[in-house]
Formats: C-alpha cells, structure tokens, sequence
C-alpha cells in the first residue's frame, strides 16, 4: 500500500518499482493499494481505481490537508475534525468510486474507532475499519446494535450538515 498518492504519475511509478522487484525476485503479483491521504486522490479516486486494487483512507492526514489545519498544532487541533462534512464527502465520493470499479475501501485513523462516525462510515459504505486491538470490542458491539437503514440515513443526514459540530450533535443545517 502506498502513502500519500497525489495523481497517477505517483502511482505508476511506485508500482513501477514494485514490478521491477517482483520480476527480479520471480515472485507472484501482489495487490496494490493506496492510502487516500490527500484530497486530491479522493476527488481522482475514478482514474485512481482502474489501477489499485484498493484503498485505504487515512483519515488523520485527510482532514488536515482538507481543512488545512496542522492536527498537531495546539489551538487549530480541536477544529481538525474527520467528521467535518467536507472530510465526509471525499470519503463518501472514494467509495460509491471504488465500488463502481469492484474496488474495496478501508478506513486508517482515529476516526474508524470514533462512535460518532462508525455508522456514518459504514452508511457510507466502508467495507473495513482499521482499528487498535482495544477498540474492536466496543465497535464490534456498536456495529451489531444498528442495521444498514440506520447507518445509511445518519450517513445522509452527516451529509447535508454544514459543520462538524453539526454533525456530532446530530444535527442537520436548516
């Protein structure tokens, strides 16, 4: 999986390479993925498909660079938000996408184990939720209480909210 893939460019030559070594060391294909760490691959994400065989989106990188806010800066941090609608847009666009292509979609960031956002990624159709160990229980469980119903109408409904505080509160712009 490569990171940080900003255009077709990027991915052709990293792949490239991988060719190269699989060739040298006669060794079988292997799957190639991308993380969706910059906007730019979200809203590419249709000349992307045809040549991965996933993606991965990295929700931490995502929305700071969509919202330009450094996630580590001490005032601008508490405003980097994942559920910001923006963030939920690309996400939402990758995936209808690479779905279109047969293409799977995983979430990698803090945002797959946030029980706000996990039936809104899964209303929008993530196919996987990368989580730490600890959390797996507790989405596990949160996941098996919802039906795809609920999940797809709080996803429309994060949608047309116009902030992210909108969209924790539940809340929809009037």
């Amino acid at each position: 999986m490569f990171p940080m893939i900003a255009d077709l460019g990027e991915l052709r030559a990293a792949r490239a390479l991988v060719e190269a070594v699989r060739a040298e060391l006669g060794a079988p294909a292997v799957e190639i993925g991308i993380m969706v760490e910059v906007p730019s691959a979200a809203l590419m994400a249709d000349v992307l498909a045809p040549e991965v065989d996933f993606f991965s989106i990295g929700t931490n990188d995502l929305t700071q660079y969509t919202l330009a806010m450094d996630r580590m800066h001490p005032t601008l941090a508490t405003h980097a938000d994942g559920l910001h609608p923006a963030v939920l847009r690309l996400i939402a666009s990758t995936v209808q996408v690479a779905h279109a292509a047969g293409k799977w979609v995983g979430i990698c960031g803090d945002l797959g184990a946030d029980a706000i956002a996990v039936p809104i990624l899964v209303g929008l159709g993530v196919d996987e939720l990368s989580i730490s160990v600890p959390t797996i229980p507790i989405v596990k469980a949160q996941i098996r209480a919802l039906s795809l119903a609920q999940c797809q109408e709080r996803a429309s409904q994060a949608l047309a909210c116009a902030t992210a505080a909108e969209v924790r509160a539940g809340e929809m712009e009037e």
